[in-house]
């Protein structure tokens, strides 16, 4: 058998990224357990690459003959899932993907790329019908009404570099909200790496206020947010400057063009501790007609980051929906309701994004080695799916 199996997956996982202790003893905190905690966990994971994590579908997986391909030794069905999960300590998951990160960088995967970011935003997921959890937000009507009940979360996913590794999530329930979600889960992520792994933090225009730019500050990185009217005299003014000077510098990128103003010289309001803040502006003329336009403030100094480095940290934001949210909600288990209960919910999307992440090692380093071409994403799921079910090589002795 040839090509990348789910057994070879494991081993890689095991072996070369340190998962060997994390994968054996995951943090289960059940009550005098019947089935290994291991062969419960890689099933959750490896479901998740094969983008079938339903607990459903792990069942039937695990009592199909495809087992023993899957790398799981033993037989359960979906309420041990649902069980096993609720008792699953979430911040072993956690250190395991910051470890994952950690290693990724000491074995000189971002060596291309000079600045390493963090990407931080908020979503919903999970809708259900009645509330179940404490973690249950009420969707209403136009009329007030209540018509379902959704979950959301905070995400922070590395970027800046062509290897998109989401590192942690944080649910917010009521009373709570994205800034303050976001901020936790910031500071536990940053904690976990180290002040000197990232250089920067990439948000939306919600994040553009002075407790979490100092927060940012505080922390030892640098930050890169969207400019919007929510800040109505910083972006009055900045409008007015760039909209009567030419361009600073002009570009052309995979058949666009590329206008660039930028100026360091604007003045804080009256709440942020900064001396000065510089704002960039871009403005893409894409093939089709379509111009697409955005401004952004940083505290990123001119003498250290040029403008063409703080574009690219800019649109890196767009790296945690494409390759996070997008990603994790459409081919994995990010809206997925499996057992709902609050530390089921944590311990699903921790999984998603430890798959995703296990996977893009997997597929862009591992499977890369000797200069062969990156596969896709979805070519890997194929070649694991065709060799799952591929029946065993039997020996000619003829």
């Amino acid at each position: 058998m040839k090509g990348p199996t789910p057994r070879r997956l494991k081993r890689f996982a095991s072996r070369c990224l340190g998962l060997s202790g994390y994968l054996n003893r995951p943090g289960d905190q059940r009550v005098r357990p019947h089935l290994p905690a291991r062969h419960l966990l890689w099933a959750l994971i490896i479901a998740e690459v094969l983008r079938e994590g339903a607990f459903h579908a792990i069942e039937a997986l695990v009592r199909s003959r495809a087992r023993r391909g899957l790398g799981v030794g033993c037989r359960f069905g979906d309420d041990s899932l649902a069980y096993f999960t609720e008792r699953l300590d979430p911040q072993r998951t956690r250190a395991a993907l910051v470890g994952l990160a950690r290693r990724a960088k000491r074995n000189k995967a971002f060596d291309t790329h000079r600045f390493l970011g963090l990407a931080v935003d908020g979503t919903g997921a999970c809708r259900s019908q009645k509330a179940g959890c404490v973690w249950c937000h009420p969707v209403l009507t136009p009329e007030h009404e209540v018509s379902s009940h959704g979950h959301h979360f905070s995400l922070v996913t590395l970027v800046g570099t062509a290897l998109v590794l989401p590192l942690d999530v944080e649910p917010y329930g009521l009373g709570d909200c994205e800034l303050g979600a976001s901020q936790r889960l910031l500071e536990r992520v940053v904690a976990g790496l180290g002040v000197r792994f990232a250089d920067y933090v990439v948000a939306d225009g919600l994040y553009a206020g002075a407790p979490f730019l100092h927060a940012v500050g505080r922390l030892g990185l640098q930050v890169v947010v969207r400019l919007k009217a929510n800040l109505p005299e910083l972006f009055t003014a900045a409008q007015a400057r760039f909209q009567s000077t030419p361009p600073t510098k002009v570009v052309e990128e995979r058949g666009e063009r590329i206008e660039l103003w930028d100026a360091a010289d604007f003045d804080p309001w009256e709440s942020l501790q900064w001396t000065t803040v510089r704002v960039l502006r871009y403005r893409q003329h894409k093939p089709g007609g379509q111009v697409v336009e955005a401004y952004w403030l940083t505290d990123w100094s001119t003498g250290k980051v040029g403008t063409l480095a703080l574009y690219a940290m800019a649109k890196s934001r767009w790296q945690i929906e494409n390759e996070g949210f997008n990603e994790g909600k459409t081919r994995h288990g990010m809206e997925r309701i499996r057992h709902h209960h609050p530390n089921s919910l944590l311990i699903g999307w921790l999984v998603v994004c430890l798959a995703l992440s296990l996977e893009r090692l997997y597929r862009l380093r591992h499977l890369r080695r000797g200069g062969r071409a990156p596969r896709t994403a979805i070519d890997l799921v194929r070649l694991l799916w065709l060799n799952l079910l591929a029946p065993p090589r039997r020996l000619d002795t003829g």
